[in-house]
């Protein structure tokens, strides 16, 4: 039914709105500005550089030759468009939606979840923590993503609580059919593993739905257009109930199918629902996939090669550690390594430090590292690789190992 949810969508009537609308810190208000403050949000999150480098970071299918395969900013498009479409049925509110599916995946690390894992080992050995990117897309938005203002003055994207939970919120993973918002108003850092918590809004929940309505299928077309699942192309018609093998199988069908099922059976009652026999093909589809893609033979091969990669950027910046001489150490030795390394790194920090006195800080009130703790430092380069795109990680690697 058409705007059946149109009671609790996120807005100003919503008894919950001063906590859906918090920001960590006050954001003045031009008043010529024509923007909600979920539009001020998309804005503010599209035109800072985590969003850009989206579109040189892995989906699924590494570097590939075809211009058609998926990247991280055609998914996070996908996303939006078909949170869009759920959320304008069922009259929640778009805007919220629109926000929350660009921002979703900010904190992607280089190379996918491939590269997330990577990170994830890395960080478990040295800082006692797991990795993971929708904890670091939180902490990417409140911490290190910058945007200039009109004094060139560096900032935070201090984003609203809403998108903030939707993105630490969004973990993909459904277990259990019909999701439901939580109740309570949380400290947001005190998250500590994927899919702890459902969103806090309505909003929210439909972004995570449309997370997995996006790949599901997408990553089926790719892998058809790559060849890498052709032996297993029977079983995929069967699985879909297809009659003949010529039949077309790509993303429009199944994204239709799911989305119309989950307008037709949800409501506030029963929260945001498939029906059985959607949410039974949803699952068969994701162990399909798993199976015959993200665990072929085809993707597991370059493991090899990213855990290469993003190791050595760490170990040679993790080497340089040198307490209150760190800096004196990035600055003369590590040129010697790679430059280009050296330039990259000392202009990430010098985004939050003065790298003319290491106890100033230069831009921002609220630090997540400090140099005189090495744990902290092993964080900030964490943040540094896991913000690179594919391409710039690798040529990273290749000024370190060349002569």
């Amino acid at each position: 039914m058409k705007n059946i949810f149109k009671e609790y969508a996120a807005n100003e009537n919503h008894p919950n709105w001063k906590n859906i609308s918090q920001r960590q810190k006050f954001l003045s208000t031009n008043p010529d500005d024509i923007r909600s403050v979920f539009e001020r949000d998309y804005t503010r999150i599209i035109h800072c550089n985590a969003y850009k480098r989206l579109k040189h970071k892995t989906q699924v299918f590494f570097s590939p030759e075809s211009d058609h395969i998926c990247t991280r900013s055609e998914h996070v498009s996908y996303v939006e468009s078909i949170s869009y479409t759920i959320a304008n049925h069922l009259g929640l509110n778009t805007e919220l939606t629109k926000a929350i599916s660009v921002a979703h995946d900010i904190g992607h690390s280089p190379f996918g979840h491939a590269g997330e894992k990577i990170l994830s080992t890395i960080s478990q050995r040295d800082l006692g923590t797991t990795f993971w990117h929708e904890k670091n897309g939180l902490e990417f938005v409140d911490y290190i993503e910058l945007l200039e203002n009109k004094e060139k003055f560096k900032n935070n994207l201090n984003l609203t609580y809403a998108v903030r939970d939707g993105i630490i919120s969004h973990c993909g993973e459904i277990d259990e059919n019909c999701l439901r918002p939580r109740k309570e108003f949380i400290d947001l850092s005190t998250y500590v593993r994927p899919n702890q918590y459902s969103p806090y809004t309505w909003e929210g929940c439909v972004v995570k739905i449309s997370d997995k309505i996006s790949y599901i299928g997408r990553d089926i077309e790719d892998a058809i257009t790559l060849g890498i699942i052709d032996e297993h192309l029977d079983e995929l018609y069967s699985l879909l109930h297809y009659d003949l093998p010529n039949k077309k199988i790509n993303n429009t069908i199944i994204i239709n199918y799911l989305v119309c099922d989950l307008a037709k059976n949800s409501s506030p009652d029963k929260g945001l629902c498939f029906s059985d026999e959607a949410f039974d093909l949803l699952n068969k589809i994701k162990e399909f996939n798993y199976k015959n893609i993200y665990f072929s033979d085809r993707l597991q091969a370059s493991i090899k090669y990213f855990d290469l990669v993003i190791n050595e950027i760490y170990d040679t910046l993790k080497s340089c550690y040198a307490k209150e001489n760190t800096i004196s150490i990035l600055k003369k030795y590590l040129p010697k390594i790679s430059n280009k390394l050296s330039d990259s790194f000392l202009s990430f920090l010098s985004n939050y430090y003065n790298l003319d006195n290491r106890d100033e800080l230069k831009l921002i009130n609220d630090v997540i590292f400090d140099f005189n703790n090495e744990k902290d430092f092993y964080k900030c380069i964490i943040y540094y690789i896991s913000g690179m795109t594919d391409k710039f990680a690798i040529e990273i690697y290749n000024d370190i190992i060349g002569f």
